[in-house]
């Protein structure tokens, strides 16, 4: 299967990452995908810190609705949650590791996504 830049989806994350850095091109999709994901991060902490689960509930509903925004309102297009649900949710946390230790730029370039 071919994504719609025609690079080849293998069956593995390793193949699947560019394509999915390619579909969070605008630095505001990313922006808003890193904002939701620190946050999903700061509600793990706390029901760690106070042991009241029922906060895990509200993790998926804050991480993808900034995620979502920034792909139907900024970046135009549909989710990777669609299609490949896991390989996304790690995708993303792989996307926001990669920009808080600053190596983001390189898996962009190396990925073909061009500076705005």
């Amino acid at each position: 299967m071919a994504d719609k830049y025609g690079a080849q989806l293998s069956t593995d994350f390793q193949s699947f990452f560019p394509y999915y850095l390619r579909e969070h091109a605008h630095p505001l999709c990313r922006a808003l995908h890193y904002f939701g994901t620190s946050m999903v991060l700061v509600i793990l902490a706390y029901v760690i810190y106070s042991g009241q689960l029922v906060y895990l509930l509200v993790m998926p509903f804050v991480g993808y609705f900034f995620a979502w925004v920034g792909h139907f309102f900024v970046e135009k297009n549909k989710p990777a949650t669609f299609t490949y649900p896991v390989w996304s949710l790690m995708g993303d946390f792989k996307m926001y590791f990669l920009f808080v230790s600053g190596r983001i730029g390189s898996a962009l370039e190396a990925a073909g996504v061009a500076r705005k």
